[in-house]
């Protein structure tokens, strides 16, 4: 750790959890001269930068704090630099300063709004500060739980770069997905659990949970599922039950494991050519008692992409004709050289645009590119 990340640390971990970003702002003034610092938070729909203080939100795609954080690199502009505030992939906004005087000052200090980006990660779930801050409107109480439930929204390792999105952002009800890595293995799950408001989130969050305990006692990717089956089964007795999508890939080889079950479906972009995974479909999690699960396997190659797309996706409404596989196969070839993340935003931002508004069905989608092997 280099010197003036090490006291920008030692600035900040003892903080009070809302002066994180006052604390590295007193530090930058101090030792390089900076006398603006501001931390711009992305937004739950991936379309504002935020300032946690009182300002003018970033909209524009053109505007540096945009390109910095698309490209999540350090940007100067104009006497103004922009750092990526993010770890592990997770990114959180943008790191705003001035005066800087040159590109070679920003890239030195990007460190520093790395540790920002942990330390507030490491806060975050004990205050409202951040989550409160980065809001363009009110949550709805089902959006509410199925934020608070999620993983995070990106994650990156030497194999995989994973991302996933929800929308509506500010309503969202039944629709959710997880992840896990633990160096051997990376699971996914995308969730679609029946219903409306409250009653889908809480099916959602059940589900969710189920499929937690039983991925971290170690059993297998269809056991997981006949496990979570059960638990959803015995609340409601077949009443509701969950579509879901379990992947578990093996790091070492890019073996994927598969379990369909009444999911959302599974698509493969390789060599530029977009395909619909043909999977063996099952029950959805809870609709009947005792359901056994099978798995199916196929062999990643490096460079390949996959998408897991929620039902809320291809039945998208607009003016008297729904958004559909065409559309939904000519954006996928089109995010072919975005991250993750981008690509996520992207296609849920067209969809947007195709109904003119906000959607009335949950829609989710989820983008794992694999690197190939990890040693």
């Amino acid at each position: 750790m280099s010197e003036p990340v090490h006291r920008a640390r030692a600035a900040i971990t003892d903080a009070p959890v809302d002066l994180l970003v006052q604390r590295v702002a007193t530090l930058l003034k101090q030792e390089h001269a900076i006398t603006e610092t501001e931390l711009l938070q992305v937004d739950y729909r991936l379309a504002a930068l935020i300032p946690l203080s009182a300002g003018e939100e970033v909209r524009e795609a053109g505007h540096p704090a945009w390109r910095c954080f698309d490209h999540q690199v350090p940007l100067y502009a104009d006497g103004t630099g922009y750092l990526p505030v993010s770890m592990r992939g997770e990114r959180r906004g943008v790191l705003r300063l001035a005066p800087v005087t040159d590109a070679e000052q920003l890239t030195g200090l990007w460190e520093i709004a790395t540790a920002l980006a942990h330390e507030i990660a490491a806060v975050d779930a004990g205050t409202d500060v951040y989550r409160v801050a980065r809001r363009t409107q009110r949550l709805t109480l089902a959006a509410e739980v199925q934020w608070e439930l999620l993983p995070g929204r990106s994650r990156n390792r030497p194999s995989f770069s994973l991302a996933g999105q929800l929308e509506p952002a500010y309503a969202v009800r039944g629709d959710s997905f997880d992840w896990s890595d633990d160096g051997e293995s990376v699971w996914t799950a995308t969730i679609n659990g029946m219903g409306e408001g409250v009653a889908a989130s809480m099916l959602t969050t059940l589900a969710t949970c189920a499929l937690r305990n039983a991925r971290r006692a170690g059993v297998s990717l269809a056991d997981q599922a006949a496990l979570a089956d059960q638990a959803i089964y015995s609340m409601y007795r077949g009443e509701q039950h969950v579509s879901t999508l379990l992947l578990q890939i093996d790091l070492r080889s890019g073996l994927l494991s598969i379990v369909d079950a009444g999911s959302p479906r599974l698509i493969l972009l390789r060599n530029g050519e977009v395909s619909v995974q043909a999977l063996e479909a099952q029950f959805p999690l809870g609709m009947f008692e005792g359901t056994h699960y099978q798995e199916q396997q196929i062999q990643l190659q490096p460079a390949d992409r996959l998408f897991m797309i929620s039902d809320g996706v291809i039945e998208a409404a607009g003016q008297n004709m729904r958004y559909g596989a065409t559309a939904l196969d000519r954006m996928l070839r089109r995010t072919k050289p975005m991250r993750p993340l981008d690509a996520v935003r992207s296609i849920l931002g067209d969809l947007r645009a195709f109904v003119a508004g906000d959607l009335t069905d949950d829609a989710v989608v989820v983008c794992l590119d694999w690197f190939g092997p990890q040693p």
